[in-house]
């Protein structure tokens, strides 16, 4: 199953259109308490299931999920 992917800046000119966009961080707690894109969600992989309805209850929002190895 391909993925699409989305350059940042399209994701930063869907943003400052105002679209309906959710960006989502797959970090572990730690690592998003060093740093995250502003206004950004944190799903860490491991909580998805349990975690997504929750913090992503918008089903018409467009969702970006940026992932990164923690440094």
């Amino acid at each position: 199953m391909s993925v699409p992917t989305i350059s940042r800046e399209a994701l930063k000119a869907m943003i400052d259109r105002g679209d309906r966009v959710v960006v989502v961080e797959t970090l572990a707690p730690e690592s998003f308490g060093r740093g995250h894109l502003p206004g950004a969600v944190n799903v860490p992989p491991d909580r998805l299931s349990e975690l997504a309805p929750a913090l992503l209850p918008d089903k018409q929002a467009t969702i970006v999920v940026y992932c990164s190895t923690p440094t």
